[in-house]
């Protein structure tokens, strides 16, 4: 769900666990995958803990608006902000993309490992704030004058 000024509004109903590239933060984590982890708490089995001072992240970069995906630029200082680890632009040059609910994927993710999970989340912030994503407003296609 998204809560904001206007209400609560239903986005997903029977939502799946995280995956892809952002399931990796647990194995580095937790030293166990995203599917153990599953089982492991199904199974009612002990669950691994984060050693103290270590924390990790990831962001979902945040798709400002809908367009079209132009470029993506000042990854290299992006990633000269403490405890970020990587950042992999998953949006394609020439993409089409929106913000949720109406987008299906992401610009891409951010990742930091650091010693709390306050220090990870401002790392995390602070590399976003650093990432410019250049997107074209899409144009919409008039059909009324298009042949048959």
């Amino acid at each position: 769900m998204r809560v904001n000024a206007q209400g609560v509004w239903l986005l997903e109903i029977a939502a799946r666990s995280i995956g892809g590239l952002c399931g990796r933060m647990l194995r580095h984590g937790l030293g166990m995958s995203q599917e153990e982890l599953i089982l492991c708490h199904a199974l009612n089995r002990p669950l691994p803990q984060m050693h103290p001072g270590e924390a990790t992240g990831v962001m979902m970069i945040p798709i400002p608006r809908r367009g079209i995906v132009q470029g993506a630029h000042n990854l290299d200082s992006a990633l000269k902000v403490a405890d970020i680890s990587d950042i992999q632009v998953t949006a394609n040059l020439g993409q089409v993309i929106a913000p949720p609910p109406e987008g299906a994927s992401y610009l891409g993710f951010i990742f930091a490992q650091g010693p709390s999970p306050a220090a990870v989340e401002s790392s995390l912030r602070q590399a976003r704030q650093r990432l410019v994503f250049e997107i074209q407003a899409d144009i919409p296609v008039n059909h009324a004058n298009s042949p048959t």
